[in-house]
């Protein structure tokens, strides 16, 4: 990946990573801050291999990780091989538990993931570690006389993870509830092996990161630091990403290139200045200057595509990010359609309202059955008055039909107006 250089503008990564809002919660700012500042530290986040693909929450942590990085200091990327198998406790019920094969191929694709974010050269090369690797050979017998005995029973229930589930009808599992020792062991021994002093995470997390200090306190007498970051949520306060019920995925086959462009260019411009601030590499000079376009010239929203562009290559590459990008102009007439390959239009029709018809069916009926408008009598009165395009060609016939001219992969963009698209798939005609 492109990998960017530290913003000149700031003193130290401390400054900006308050400035870019990464800082909901931590240790001791004063400390942190002389910490970031000084020789190189070793620092880690974890990921937990709870489903085939890293997500939005996860990618804040990326960057942030690589924010770190380009100041000087060394990342451990944690993958959760033992914490997976157990997961985290979430705030309504308990979690399915996954089968060791299961948790042992997302392990490796997570680990895929988390390379593609961190430098692996240099003096602050960056390394992949799994928390199975030191788990699996501990016996229980071990685990509780050695690390169960530094933890508290009344501070682990006041963890707003397990707080919030003693209080539901579900209660907690003991496996759950144990969850944040395994995470705060898993501190302890990145401390014993490779001098590890910072652990950052989600703010929902925070539970868990002072469990790692605490019993760094405890057993090593060092003061060890956590930062937790702020969650993510849209301009309703909503958590970012699941309102729709499908989640922001890393994986190109689960959230096609295409659709998280266009996730991205949807960002209300309430948030938009933030998420350029969290997801971005930009320079604060940058950003100061997309401030002030949202402010005097937003319909032009040009913070919303320079946010989509952006994040859309740090995740996927600047090649498939240009394939998509012009395939969302050639859409809406602004570029070649018979140039877009059979998979990038792929992708932009699965995210369309779309019909189905053979070379005969007539464009009146397709824009009916895609929901363009609502009666065949509408469909002819918006072909008369000239606003309906097939593949960005005007239809002036009301009585035109799909015919062969069609796009790679079978398909035509059926156009009302200048920005109402819907997708037709052609079938062949029996």
């Amino acid at each position: 990946m492109h990998h960017p250089a530290n913003d000149p503008t700031f003193d130290d990564v401390w400054e900006e990573l308050v400035w870019r809002g990464l800082v909901h919660v931590s240790t001791d700012p004063i400390e942190l801050k002389k910490l970031l500042a000084g020789p190189p530290i070793t620092f880690y986040c974890g990921f937990d291999p709870t489903a085939p693909s890293l997500h939005l929450g996860n990618l804040v942590q990326l960057l942030t990780m690589r924010r770190i990085q380009l100041a000087g200091h060394k990342p451990l990327g944690l993958v959760g091989g033992s914490t997976g198998l157990i997961g985290d406790p979430r705030p309504t019920a308990e979690r399915t538990l996954n089968t060791r094969e299961t948790v042992a191929d997302w392990v490796e694709r997570l680990r895929a993931q988390v390379e593609r974010f961190l430098s692996f050269e240099g003096d602050n090369a960056a390394r992949i570690v799994n928390n199975l690797d030191w788990t699996a050979p501990l016996s229980a017998i071990d685990f509780l006389r050695e690390i169960g005995k530094h933890f508290r029973v009344g501070t682990m229930l006041k963890k707003d993870a397990v707080a919030a589930r003693l209080n539901s009808d579900a209660g907690i599992s003991y496996t759950e509830f144990s969850y944040q020792i395994l995470q705060g062991f898993d501190f302890l021994e990145l401390f014993r092996q490779h001098g590890c002093i910072l652990q950052t995470g989600g703010s929902d997390q925070w539970g868990n990161l002072t469990s790692g200090t605490d019993l760094i306190h405890r057993a090593e007498g060092v003061s060890a630091h956590a930062i937790g970051t702020p969650l993510i949520t849209d301009a309703e306060g909503r958590k970012f990403g699941k309102s729709e019920g499908n989640g922001v995925w890393l994986d190109p086959e689960m959230m096609s290139p295409y659709r998280m462009y266009q996730f991205w260019l949807n960002a209300d411009d309430a948030i938009v200045i933030g998420l350029l601030k969290i997801f971005t590499f930009l320079t604060r000079a940058e950003i100061e200057e997309l401030e002030a376009a949202v402010r005097d010239e937003p319909f032009r929203r040009a913070a919303q595509r320079t946010l989509a562009t952006e994040v859309t290559s740090l995740v996927h590459g600047e090649e498939a990010t240009a394939a998509v990008i012009a395939a969302s102009e050639a859409l809406f007439g602004q570029g070649d359609l018979a140039a877009l390959d059979a998979a990038t239009l792929d992708a932009a029709i699965a995210e369309l309202p779309s019909a189905e018809g053979t070379s005969d069916t007539p464009i009146a009926q397709l824009l009916v059955d895609a929901g363009l408008t609502s009666s065949l009598g509408e469909s002819r009165r918006a072909i008369e008055q000239g606003g309906v395009y097939l593949n960005n060609a005007r239809v002036d016939d009301v009585a035109a039909t799909l015919g062969d001219e069609l796009l790679a992969g079978d398909v035509a963009v059926l156009r009302r107006g200048k920005r109402t698209l819907a997708g037709v798939r052609a079938r062949r005609a029996p």
